[in-house]
């Protein structure tokens, strides 16, 4: 299993962190996991043969809860408190291989003073990191108008317009201090859900979590910050959970490969049009049914993997990458 590697239990399971291992093998050399959690991704890819992971989070928590195991792999885990927009920024050298998954971590939600949880009371909270507004910060500051369109475009809620209405005259009485006022507000707004439909609150929350932590944006950083840190031949490979993200690395991948083609196509192609990727999945891999019997969250995930060619990095029309734009926003 190679220097330092410890036997321990893992009750966290990772998504699609099978295939995912097949598309990038062999593992060698320097990986970032740039979603560290907890830990799950760092842990396979040190088992599949990495020589040192750089296990990056901006939640510092994380590194907290993985204190009691993480030491046993010595100098080959390497932890990092940062973001997905700086992580060109952490290695001394260029990588083989950036993994990012976008998923909000179970251990997030499960502590309710995060405030990520519309079933749990706790302060309204929703930051990943330590710094920066809050959702209770969000929800009694911003306009009905900002309002209803971080709900729709960011979690495609249909009934934005209504909600934010009900969000303005509820904060005129007091502010909105815990999740569970802003579940309450948002529940009475929507039909009750159907047994097996999700909380009617699902949406609102994953609009508002997006929104505090610039999740898109620092998406968009990321894929950019992955081409200028991976090696020639490095690997990329990104987990997303719902349609707008996957839509994004679609989008960057086709763009940064030369699927999207040019905007000439006469044109004679130049150092600037040339591929910095090769995709290796030619469709988004997603669970099998062994995954989704043991882990039913694997569900919505889905897997892209691309591989870093010689062209230098250069820059990205980010107007095509079909990131939600607010308005007012760049």
């Amino acid at each position: 299993m190679g220097q330092g590697e410890p036997k321990v239990d893992q009750p966290h399971i990772p998504v699609l962190l099978r295939p995912l291992i097949r598309a990038v093998a062999p593992v060698t050399g320097t990986w970032l996991d740039g979603t560290f959690g907890a830990g799950g991704y760092s842990r396979g890819l040190l088992a599949a043969g990495a020589d040192t992971v750089i296990g990056v989070d901006r939640d510092p928590m994380v590194f907290k809860m993985a204190a009691d195991w993480a030491d046993d792999y010595g100098d080959r885990l390497k932890l990092v408190e940062g973001v997905f927009s700086a992580l060109d920024t952490y290695s001394d050298g260029l990588l083989d291989g950036v993994v990012l998954d976008l998923g909000v971590s179970s251990m997030q939600l499960d502590i309710a003073e995060r405030g990520f949880s519309f079933m749990k009371q706790g302060p309204l909270d929703m930051r990943m990191g330590a710094s920066g507004p809050s959702a209770a910060d969000l929800v009694n500051t911003a306009s009905e108008v900002e309002l209803a369109d971080i709900l729709y475009l960011y979690g495609e809620e249909r009934a934005s317009r209504r909600i934010a209405r009900a969000i303005v005259a509820a904060r005129a009485d007091k502010p909105l201090e815990t999740t569970l006022d802003l579940a309450q507000i948002v529940s009475a707004c929507l039909p009750r859900p159907k047994p097996g439909q999700s909380h009617p609150a699902t949406r609102s929350f994953q609009a508002i979590r997006i929104a505090v932590n610039d999740e898109y944006g620092e998406l968009a950083a990321g894929l950019e910050a992955a081409e200028r840190a991976l090696k020639p031949g490095g690997k990329l490979a990104v987990v997303t959970f719902h349609s707008v993200e996957d839509r994004m690395v679609k989008r960057f991948l086709q763009q940064r490969s030369g699927g999207a083609g040019r905007a000439n196509r006469y044109a004679p192609a130049t150092e600037e049009d040339a591929p910095r990727f090769k995709v290796l999945t030619r469709k988004a891999v997603g669970a099998d049914e062994d995954e989704l019997a043991q882990n039913p969250r694997a569900r919505s995930a889905r897997l892209r993997v691309a591989q870093r060619t010689e062209a230098p990095a250069g820059p990205v029309d980010r107007s095509a990458l079909g990131m939600p734009q607010l308005r007012g926003s760049a």
